[in-house]
């Protein structure tokens, strides 16, 4: 059987926005010309794919099967048309993860690269849909739940993570923090906890029952929130630049250190152009700077049994590094070095 793709196309718009009038005039079509592109793919397939009431659109069972194929469907042909037209536009990639400041390592490695167009994703779901929509054709970030088909990613930095917290928390003066020495206090989240997944998995793993949560206003006003209350801490990668700030202390973690999983995502199925000189720059940081170094007696990661593979996958001839006797302060002071 041959679909026809504008018929598909009214379909998938039609089930994400969940009303024609929507989908029509995303197409700029009318709604009756909507509603009967999506009535032929219906007849074709057999099989009703929108059940239409008093109470909205909703996507029959059918309809939930074919939705995320036609997606795929879609993006396959909106490549092949991008090949032969538009061979010499960017890559577009979109980082998320703001408040851990994603560009700082993506600029290590797309520095000379004159052909990306970067943008902010608000978080992953939001980056899978660009990425499924064809909007964008890459991302970097951390990946934290199972992708949709037709998405690949690839490991490329493991990055320890630090304690933040007032001069006047009672941690504030240690050398280092054990994670389980924390229990005591309150995790301060820039945002709904459920929408933060490493430090969800954070507390639920070390026994952090209290909790306090807040809007993502940026760096500096999470930074003046905890140090407005001294028994509240929050977690940074170990080199993410903080303002001058009297009031905050950065404490390394031990026993074990958190590790933050950046990955670069993108299209199994190709993008255009293709995400391979950016995956082969990001291995060769990766090897260069030891950002792949994991040791699981001493590390801790919330994806552990993922990452165990995806140190495989990345390295390729290029293991990481073995351990060193240097200290976690003196890391922090070498950015090419990833950690004790």
């Amino acid at each position: 059987m041959d679909l026809d793709l504008a018929q598909v196309r009214a379909f998938v718009l039609a089930a994400e926005e969940l009303h024609f009038g929507h989908a029509a005039e995303e197409l700029s079509i009318s709604q009756q010309a909507l509603s009967k592109r999506i009535a032929r793919l219906e007849s074709t397939l057999g099989r009703r794919l929108l059940d239409r009431g008093g109470r909205g659109v909703r996507l029959t069972e059918a309809g939930q099967r074919f939705l995320g194929p036609a997606r795929q469907a879609l993006t396959a042909a909106d490549l092949a048309v991008a090949a032969v037209l538009d061979t010499h536009r960017p890559l577009r990639i979109d980082v998320w993860g703001h408040l851990y400041a994603p560009m700082r390592t993506l600029a290590r490695v797309a520095t000379g690269e004159p052909q990306l167009e970067l943008g902010h994703g608000r978080d992953l779901p939001s980056v899978i849909a660009a990425l499924l929509h064809g909007d964008i054709d890459a991302a970097f970030g951390r990946v934290h739940a199972p992708l949709p088909a037709g998405l690949t990613h690839r490991l490329v930095r493991l990055e320890p993570v630090d304690a933040i917290l007032s001069v006047e928390h009672p941690l504030a003066n240690a050398p280092t923090i054990r994670p389980a020495q924390l229990r005591d206090s309150v995790l301060w989240i820039p945002g709904a906890l459920h929408r933060l997944d490493f430090l969800h998995r954070f507390a639920e793993s070390f026994g952090i029952h209290e909790r306090a949560e807040g809007a993502n206003l940026g760096l500096d006003h999470f930074l003046a929130d905890l140090a407005a209350d001294t028994r509240r801490f929050s977690l940074l990668p170990a080199d993410v630049p903080l303002p001058p700030r009297p009031a905050i202390r950065s404490v390394p973690l031990i026993g074990p250190t958190p590790l933050y999983a950046w990955s670069l995502l993108w299209r199994g199925n190709g993008g255009h152009p293709p995400p391979d000189a950016l995956v082969s720059a990001f291995v060769a940081a990766a090897e260069h700077n030891r950002w792949l170094e994991y040791d699981p007696t001493r590390d801790w990661l919330p994806e552990r049994n993922s990452v165990d593979a995806g140190v495989s996958a990345t390295s390729r001839g290029a293991q990481p590094a073995g351990p060193t006797s240097q200290s976690r302060a003196q890391v922090k002071d070498q950015a090419g070095h990833r950690r004790a």
